[in-house]
């Protein structure tokens, strides 16, 4: 069995004049992956491994989490493929993820993460916030083979607040 819990990245901050790539979390965004994370820490699994995007406000949602769930912020893998928008280029990322882990949990962007839930995920979900986490099992030893799963658990700051 695998589980894959997928975060969208916290709201970001417009105020500076930066590249997408480098847009910090906005205040609320930090406030919303305190409040998500500390929520959600009962609902991880005992053992996973932690990717996030490359991109700055994916990364800060990531070490916010990470820090949250008592973890070590060096456990976190950086990949600059999970900045992305498309379906297929997160479906090839987390197919890629090695059998030996069994629990992933990834920080990374829509529409990717919406249109993944919805494709893989047996509940339809219109938008996944900033800060949503959305956990879904599914029923292979093998992230390659991965198909249709059950969506266990969807938190989103506004559930919350």
């Amino acid at each position: 069995m695998k589980q894959l819990i997928l975060v969208r990245h916290a709201k970001s901050s417009w105020d500076l004049p930066v590249q997408d790539f480098d847009r910090p979390l906005s205040n609320r965004g930090i406030q919303n992956a305190h409040l998500v994370s500390s929520k959600v820490v009962k609902y991880l699994p005992e053992t996973f491994v932690i990717w996030s995007s490359a991109a700055k406000r994916a990364m800060e949602t990531a070490i916010i989490f990470t820090q949250n769930f008592l973890c070590p912020i060096e456990s976190i893998i950086f990949k600059k493929e999970l900045y992305t928008f498309d379906l297929h280029k997160l479906e090839n990322s987390i197919k890629s993820c090695s059998d030996q882990f069994d629990n992933l949990i990834l920080f990374g962007h829509n529409e990717a993460i919406t249109n993944f839930v919805n494709k893989f995920g047996n509940i339809n979900i219109d938008n996944v916030s900033t800060s949503g986490f959305v956990s879904i099992t599914f029923q292979t030893n093998s992230w390659q083979n991965i198909s249709k799963g059950e969506t266990t658990r969807v938190v989103f700051p506004k559930d919350l607040e």
